[in-house]
């Protein structure tokens, strides 16, 4: 999988308040950008700077220098659809579209971007970077993913209303939420103030 650069995507609960999320895997993040059917309406991928920005709050490292077309901002919204079906079945122990697995396929059979080791000794990207090399890596981290050690562990948080996918790399393998300080702690606000109305 693609290295981390954070340990988490800034995000925006519907309360206002910010918080940090980290799905664990590169794939997943591009999830938080929007979605198919009734997740259209968080939609941030309207133009190529919109991809760009993402790329650069994702965990690749560095942040490419990108050069990103209509089109490919079009097969991004493709792709992340895709994944964010295939990897919501998993979740749920559902089979999934074989469409949307044809259409990770396509985009990781694309070239990908390429690492290289500059003078400084520092990483960075071999030649131009443009849309279509950031999603044939992002889709072969879904590849690795989907038929890796971890696939067994794609969940969906366990909030009755969030619907982010992430994949629980912790060793006990017992992660519940999205995020602790988000839905982890709306739970177990609500769990004490049941418990203490039962109590009264």
């Amino acid at each position: 999988m693609a290295p981390s650069a954070s340990p988490g995507i800034p995000m925006r609960a519907h309360s206002g308040a910010t918080y940090r999320f980290d799905p664990g895997a590169l794939c997943l993040e591009l999830l938080t950008t929007g979605g198919p059917g009734e997740f259209r309406r968080y939609e941030v991928l309207h133009a190529p700077g919109d991809l760009a920005a993402w790329a650069g709050r994702s965990r690749l490292t560095p942040t490419p220098d990108l050069e990103v077309s209509d089109a490919e901002v079009a097969d991004a919204r493709r792709l992340r659809d895709a994944l964010f079906r295939v990897t919501t079945a998993r979740a749920l122990d559902e089979t999934p579209d074989p469409a949307d697995l044809d259409a990770i396929n396509e985009a990781a059979a694309r070239p990908p971007l390429v690492p290289s080791v500059g003078p400084d000794g520092a990483r960075r990207w071999a030649g131009a970077a443009d849309g279509t090399g950031l999603l044939s890596t992002v889709a072969r981290d879904g590849v690795d993913l989907l038929t890796g050690p971890f696939a067994h562990r794609i969940r969906r948080c366990a909030s009755d209303n969030c619907y982010l996918i992430y994949v629980d790399t912790s060793r006990p393998g017992r992660r519940r939420w999205c995020s602790m300080e988000h839905c982890g702690n709306l739970h177990k606000v609500r769990t004490l103030r049941a418990r203490r109305a039962d109590e009264g």
